[in-house]
């Protein structure tokens, strides 16, 4: 992942619970490898299948610590 751009949003308490909740249980997560995860899954699922959007997700899931 070359570049990075920062995304300010506002989540539902309950996304919000349930992310602290998963990051407690997984200390190697982080709240932007997490969300980089989430957001590049979203679109290999559903846009045009861009390969980069494919190597960050699979860097991302990959990655150790």
């Amino acid at each position: 992942m070359n570049s990075t751009q920062n995304i300010f949003t506002t989540l539902p308490e309950t996304l919000h619970q349930s992310l602290n909740t998963y990051l407690e249980k997984h200390p190697d997560w982080d709240e932007h490898r997490l969300i980089t995860a989430a957001i590049s899954l979203f679109l290999l699922q559903n846009a045009d299948g861009d390969r980069g959007v494919s190597q960050v997700y699979l860097e991302t899931l990959f990655r150790c610590g």
